[in-house]
């Protein structure tokens, strides 16, 4: 499979106050969390080849993720300034370029994931969204648009591309602070009512600790989460999102013909995983096998 999105060095401030320099933001830590759960997946971002692009790297690699040689664009990596509020969340100040190669079309791929940055800014947004105007028809999308508001100048707009993204998508994760950003009149239950019609078979809003609503072609799923000692939620979203796909390709069903115990299951899954992520410092996103034994 193939994630398309930004990557950057998160330069992140604790309550300490204590600085560290990680790599990650959403879509290169959804590559990472696939390829720790086993799926080869491949990534197409934007680097420069300098000290923290070359650390992204290598910190990818590792895992076994596949990075593009046509994401080596930038002259400057990007960078994300992160403070760690007190009860573990993170504000974030960005300062970063998104670009994607001038081609008429995405590699192959059975599965593209989209998101974040990535969907937003331009010019790679642009290019983005016409290369999955183009897609094969058989290509499945995964969309997790993980909204940042210091990024989005334009309202009405940004609004309007995360409709049409979502309407080229087969699934749709929304987190509940994605969800009062893009409808703030709307309570949370609607919002998913109001994003299936665009088109997304499956819609997916998590709630932190409360857990996560799963949405599929009628059939609605309140997924409760585990009681965990946080940590941070740096990477939550993320990992709810890297296990929801994982489920996805091994369960087609729950596009196909969704059940509530198939949907059940994913959720369960899918946040199990973002659990043992918040128990971590950082985007530190788990194995199949760590969650599979937290379900246990």
């Amino acid at each position: 499979m193939l994630v398309v999105g930004e990557s950057l060095i998160d330069i992140v401030t604790d309550a300490g106050p204590r600085t560290t320099e990680v790599a990650g933001d959403s879509p290169a830590n959804v590559a990472l969390g696939l390829a720790r759960q086993q799926v080869p997946v491949r990534l197409l971002t934007a680097l420069g080849r300098d000290a923290r692009g070359e650390r992204i790297g290598a910190h990818l690699r590792a895992a076994g993720v596949e990075i593009l040689d046509s994401s080596w664009s930038l002259s400057t990596t990007s960078t994300a300034h992160a403070r760690i509020r007190g009860d573990g969340s993170a504000e974030y100040v960005f300062d970063l370029d998104w670009t994607l190669p001038q081609t008429d079309r995405l590699e192959p791929a059975d599965l593209v994931h989209i998101g974040s940055v990535g969907a937003f800014l331009e010019p790679g947004a642009t290019t983005l969204e016409r290369w999955l105007e183009r897609r094969d028809e058989s290509t499945l999308v995964t969309f997790d648009p993980n909204i940042r508001p210091a990024l989005l100048a334009d309202r009405e707009a940004s609004v309007a591309g995360f409709e049409r993204l979502a309407a080229v998508s087969d699934v749709v994760k929304l987190s509940d602070e994605d969800a009062q950003w893009l409808y703030p009149s709307l309570p949370l239950d609607r919002v998913a009512e109001r994003v299936r019609r665009c088109g997304p078979r499956l819609v997916a809003t998590t709630r932190g600790g409360a857990g996560a609503l799963l949405h599929a072609a009628g059939v609605s799923v309140q997924q409760g989460a585990p009681s965990v000692a946080v940590r941070d939620t740096v990477g939550a979203g993320d990992t709810f999102m890297t296990a929801l796909i994982q489920r996805v390709r091994a369960t087609p069903r729950i596009l196909d013909a969704p059940e509530r115990s198939a949907i059940a299951e994913a959720g369960a899954y899918a946040v199990a995983a973002a659990a043992l992520t918040v128990q971590r410092v950082g985007a530190d996103l788990p194995t199949a096998a760590q969650i599979v034994a937290a379900m246990e």
